[in-house]
């Protein structure tokens, strides 16, 4: 049975080291640790190995997974029946003149700030790590999400009152539709809550590298998330040094069992698993009182996932041996060690139904689903 054909065979041969596997499986390459097989396997070192490896299978006609860091993502136990591309692209770009002093920012980084640009498959918890200890500012609060640069504008990542879209300048994708490079502004990407154009055309755009526009200090960006404040013991809106608000936001991720730990179940998941619903005015009359409340400019009200799930009886710990409810978080699904895929999904299911029985309300999966059905 040839590979995929002769194209894909000249791109593994001399462009992708002969980095190719039949029985690579994907549950190695998530933190929920789920998913069975890749038909075909490809690791992409390079953004011409990423790129070329994307248009062989686009050539071919075979079904492509692009795939990073693995942490917003729930993959069926069938596995994925076509060409998945690992990103190992690596590199990060400040745009500074080595000549001058290293915090003096280069012509062109405006407002005394630093343009970095940072290849799509880097760790954003590297990245988050480096920009605190280059002292620059924008990112610290979100620390400890695992994943890779190149996935946080898909989703919008957002933690403790940051979003990426805060500090993003540009991304620069590969149109696979066009079959050409294309390079989109800020205010081009459509950033909303966890959402984006690159969400919204799922399998248009393969993101190669993101560009940030940081400003740089000691004191970080200004505190507006009221459980960060109360960590830091600072007022809401205030500012506190940069590494001092990336240690209080590990620390409140590793309490709800956020941070990766090999060792600990209740990091075996995809972070949050439901996003936080926006309800239109009848839907907010419905809520009970004291539910959570937060009014947005579009005249929705945002209210929180985890409460409606609680108030719905889905408590922490609940589920099996198999899978369950974070014991830290009750909005984190997790795999106890010896899950499969279709034991999370009915579990999404039954909190997913249950809240809707409760309260009216649909709760909606953030990962990405592959081969899966909710």
């Amino acid at each position: 049975m040839p590979f995929l054909d002769d194209l894909v065979d000249d791109v593994l041969d001399d462009l992708l080291d002969d980095r190719a596997s039949m029985t690579e499986l994907l549950r190695d390459h998530t933190t929920l640790r789920l998913g069975g097989p890749a038909h075909t396997w490809l690791e992409a070192r390079t953004e011409d190995q990423l790129v070329d490896a994307v248009r062989a299978a686009d050539d071919a006609g075979n079904p492509l997974l692009v795939l990073a860091g693995g942490s917003n993502l729930l993959v069926a136990d069938d596995g994925f029946a076509g060409t998945v591309v690992k990103i190992a692209t690596r590199g990060v770009r400040a745009d500074l003149d080595p000549d001058d002093d290293p915090d003096a920012p280069r012509r062109g980084a405006a407002c005394g700030g630093v343009l970095v640009t940072v290849a799509a498959g880097e760790s954003w918890e590297g990245f988050v790590a480096h920009a605190v200890g280059q002292r620059w500012i924008g990112v610290e609060a979100l620390s400890g999400i695992p994943g890779s640069v190149g996935a946080t504008p898909i989703q919008n990542v957002g933690a403790y009152g940051q979003e990426v879209a805060d500090t993003i300048a540009s991304v620069r994708t590969w149109d696979r539709e066009g079959a050409r490079q294309r390079t989109f502004a800020r205010a081009d990407c459509g950033f909303g809550y966890r959402n984006s154009r690159f969400k919204a055309e799922p399998s248009r755009y393969v993101v190669l590298d993101v560009t940030f526009q940081l400003r740089q200090g000691t004191l970080g960006a200004a505190v507006t998330y009221a459980e960060l404040a109360r960590t830091l013991g600072v007022e809401p809106g205030q500012r506190a040094p940069s590494a001092e608000v990336r240690e209080a936001v590990l620390a409140l991720r590793r309490g709800k069992g956020m941070v990766l730990e090999g060792s600990d179940h209740d990091t075996w998941s995809a972070g949050s698993f439901f996003t936080n619903p926006f309800l239109d005015p009848f839907q907010t009359d419905a809520l009970p009182p004291g539910a959570p409340r937060w009014p947005q400019p579009d005249g929705t009200v945002k209210t929180s996932a985890a409460w409606l799930i609680e108030r719905a009886g889905f408590h922490k710990g609940h589920g099996n041996d198999r899978v369950s409810l974070s014991t830290k978080h009750p909005l984190a699904l997790t795999n106890r060690g010896a899950a499969s895929t279709a034991d999370l999904v009915a579990l999404a299911r039954e909190v997913r139904d249950g809240v809707e029985a409760a309260f009216g309300i649909r709760l909606v999966p953030e990962p990405v689903l592959v081969g899966v059905g909710l």
